[in-house]
């Protein structure tokens, strides 16, 4: 078990709350494997339709024998698949199909599917997912990150957590009190910047970047809103969105701690009964 300062809006300390789920070994490797299945599932397959330009019949039209009926050869024809427009007597009108340097053709070497998608070991990605929460106590792995931090004398007692107020202060309050707890040098990459990328980047579907920025972390009753920095609720929590390449700075609740436990003991929350009027 952990001991664990809960913060105030100000950033002292108010009362401590003993955990384990910040108790697990840490496995770097295993960790950025179930990372790298995670985002394979979060993508999306990026192919044409298999049989596009191919939805014709034109393979086997035209005879490649002179003076024979139905042939190309002796009219001053390219030798393409060809498919059959119109035809008077062994007068026909053809027009190019399915190559790729037809009209309306099959692309010559477009992207495929041949990706399948592969199955993570249950057991594996639930100590992934512990492990990654012990590594959310180190320092130095959160430096690791963020890159403008690495030579920064912190002084942060991972993992930060605060009382379950702090979310219901308005956004100008917030940011207020979060600079206090975070500090100044923190509270900088604390926010996610969006920046216009330098270079061709820009006309190929890529024309902003972004840093990774905080994660807030609630719990699952707990609804917040706010632009600068991730909300997620602990039962949305993936090992992706607190690990990749390092360690994010991530912000838990007072009620994200108990309902985290509760995720990993494997225990469901109970529903209130509403009584029927």
């Amino acid at each position: 078990m952990t001991k664990i300062h809960v913060l105030d809006s100000s950033g002292s300390k108010k009362s401590e709350i003993n955990t384990n789920i910040f108790d697990a070994p840490l496995r770097q490797d295993l960790v950025q494997k179930i990372v790298e299945l995670e985002k394979l599932e979060e993508k999306q397959p990026y192919a044409p339709f298999l049989w596009a330009g191919m939805q014709t019949s034109a393979s086997g039209n035209v005879k490649h024998n002179r003076h024979t009926w139905k042939t190309d050869r002796g009219r001053g024809f390219s030798r393409f698949p060809k498919k059959r427009m119109s035809d008077k007597g062994d007068r026909f009108v053809w027009i190019g199909a399915v190559s790729p340097d037809t009209r309306k053709g099959r692309r010559a070497h477009p992207p495929k599917v041949a990706r399948k998608d592969r199955k993570i070991n249950k057991k594996e990605q639930l100590f992934a997912f512990k492990s990654g929460l012990a590594m959310l106590s180190s320092l130095e792995l959160m430096k690791k990150k963020y890159s403008s931090l690495q030579n920064a004398n912190l002084k942060l007692n991972l993992p930060l957590v605060v009382e379950d107020k702090f979310v219901n202060l308005k956004t100008s309050e917030l940011f207020e009190k979060l600079q206090k707890i975070l500090g100044d040098e923190v509270f900088s990459v604390a926010l996610q910047d969006k920046k216009v990328r330098a270079g061709i980047g820009k006309m190929r579907n890529r024309k902003y970047k972004q840093n990774a920025g905080m994660v807030l972390i609630t719990g699952n009753k707990q609804d917040k809103k706010i632009n600068g920095f991730d909300v997620l609720k602990a039962k949305e929590v993936k090992l992706m969105d607190i690990w990749d390449n390092g360690s994010r700075l991530v912000l838990f609740t007072e009620e994200a701690i108990r309902d985290l436990e509760n995720k990993l003991s494997g225990k469901k929350e109970e529903k209130n009964k509403e009584s029927k009027l």
